[in-house]
Parts: C-alpha cells; sequence; structure tokens
C-alpha cells in the first residue's frame, strides 16, 4: 500500500487569544491553503484587536523541548518564525534549528505590532541581527520593522530600497519589505532577492481596519508555498495574492472594537497528499 505525507509546515510564534494573529493566524493560514500545521509557542501576550496589554513569556526550557519533541516526529518541510521576544529566546531557537539547514526559514520580525505597541526591546533586535538573520532564508519586515533593522527613516518606496540594501548587509538572503504602511492608493511591496535583485509587487489598497495579523498570515502563507516546493518568487508572489483575498473577503466582516481579523478561509484547501519516496 502506498502511504503518503502532507506538506508541513511548522510555526513558531506568539500567542493571540482573539484569533487574528500569531500562531493562532499562522495555523488557520497553513490549514487553509492545504498544508498540515504544527507549532511552538514563544510567548503568551494579553491582546485583543484594541492592542497588545501585556507579554507573559514562555519558559526557555520549554521552547527547547517543544522544538525537540516536533523535530524528532514531525520534520516540516519548511519554517515560520515569529515573535522572538528576548535574546535567550533566539539563542535557543538558532541552536535547536541548526541542524535542519535544508529546510527553508521564513522569519517574520515581529517587532511592532500594528496598534503601534513595540514589543522587543533593543538587545534583543541585536541578538536578531546577529544571530537569526543568517540563517533565514527570507524575513518580511514591514516599513516600521525595515526602519528598525536599516536605522533609517521608512516612508516612501525609495526609501524602502534604501532600507532593503541596508538589511541585506546584514547577511540576509531574501528579504520581503511590505509596503502596507505606505499612504498611497496602491500598496507596492519590495523583494530583495539572492541575486540583489529588486521584484515589486502592487496592488490596490483595501478600505478596512481588518488588517488584523496580516504580517504573521503573510510569512505563514509565504512558508506554506515554500513547503509545496514552489520556488522563493513564487512563494512570496503566491502568498502576497492569498494575503490580499483573505482582506478583501473580511473587510466588511465587524469582529472585535479594533483592528479586525482576516478572512484566512475564504477558499480552503483540503490537505495535500503528496506519496513518500
Amino acid at each position: 500500500m502506498k502511504t503518503y505525507k502532507y506538506p508541513s509546515v511548522l510555526t513558531i510564534a506568539g500567542f493571540d487569544g482573539s484569533g487574528g494573529a500569531g500562531i493562532q493566524a499562522d495555523i488557520k493560514t497553513i490549514s487553509a491553503l492545504g498544508c498540515y500545521a504544527t507549532s511552538v509557542l514563544t510567548a503568551l501576550p494579553v491582546q485583543n484587536t484594541q492592542g497588545v496589554k501585556n507579554i507573559f513569556p514562555i519558559p526557555i526550557q520549554a521552547v527547547a523541548e517543544q522544538l525537540e519533541t516536533i523535530m524528532e516526529d514531525i520534520v516540516p518541510d519548511a519554517i515560520k518564525i515569529g515573535m522572538v521576544h528576548t535574546p535567550e529566546l533566539v539563542g535557543v531557537i538558532v541552536k535547536k534549528l541548526k541542524d535542519y539547514k535544508h529546510i527553508p526559514i521564513v522569519f517574520d520580525p515581529v517587532m511592532v505590532a500594528t496598534s503601534g505597541h513595540r514589543l522587543i526591546e533593543e538587545e534583543t533586535i541585536n541578538t536578531i541581527i546577529e544571530k537569526l538573520l543568517p540563517i533565514a532564508d527570507i524575513i518580511t519586515p514591514n516599513m516600521d520593522e525595515a526602519a528598525i533593522l536599516s536605522k533609517t527613516k521608512v516612508e516612501t518606496l525609495k526609501e524602502m530600497q534604501l532600507a532593503g540594501e541596508r538589511i541585506k548587509e546584514l547577511k540576509c538572503k531574501n528579504i520581503l519589505l511590505k509596503g502596507g504602511h505606505q499612504k498611497t492608493e496602491h500598496i507596492t511591496s519590495l523583494l530583495l532577492d539572492e541575486s540583489n535583485t529588486y521584484h515589486s509587487f502592487e496592488f490596490n489598497k483595501i478600505a478596512t481596519n481588518n488588517t488584523h495579523g496580516s504580517g504573521c498570515t503573510l510569512s505563514s502563507a509565504i512558508a506554506s508555498f515554500l513547503a509545496m516546493g514552489k520556488s522563493m518568487y513564487e512563494a512570496v508572489e503566491l502568498g502576497q495574492q492569498y494575503v490580499y483575498k483573505a482582506i478583501k473577503y473580511g473587510a466588511d466582516i465587524k469582529t472585535g472594537k479594533g483592528n479586525g481579523p482576516l478572512n484566512h478561509f475564504f477558499n480552503p484547501q483540503k490537505l495535500i497528499k503528496n506519496e513518500m519516496v
């Protein structure tokens, strides 16, 4: 009898009790795209659609054991890393993943919440730059996060390009600079790839506040498409198309009093069955 496996994506991320961002958004996205989601919890933020009220840490040993337990049993085809809010957390994740260099890693540098709340301290940012950026196959900063990483102002498309070039010097392979905070009718995101070539992606801005968790969703979508065997460019393009439609089909829904979530299940896919070799 033939045996099969699902393309598997591991999300290493923080919690969101309101269900729109973090590990909840990741699992929804991975599942909606037809992949199998596993997860490692890194932090317990207390938040809703209006903002983050507190962050409770998960013990470092608990994170290490979660990672070990998943990796010894369900080795993923791609990994998404989200909220890592302490230097110790960065260190243990990098240490536990060092033997899995063949697995593509998507890192969403969660540093600033949609509400504008800064989520991590300077020491953690420095550790991320030193240890985590070099092992990631792609990072997906928004304009605020690009400004933090590049130490420059990022408000225009030209400034996004300059920031990308500075971030590339931090040993990043691929950088997707997200343009969702642009104050224009069209949103332009930029992919700076391994060959230092820019690719632009343009979408019409959707009039809605329901964008809570869009960054988590995008990075998880890219990881899912990489798990399916897509190229980096294809994964980025398809991931952005998925997020655009998830925002579009959830634009008129009222969930909570603040920035509502996306509609992750606007077109859910069945789990993909790949024949095992």
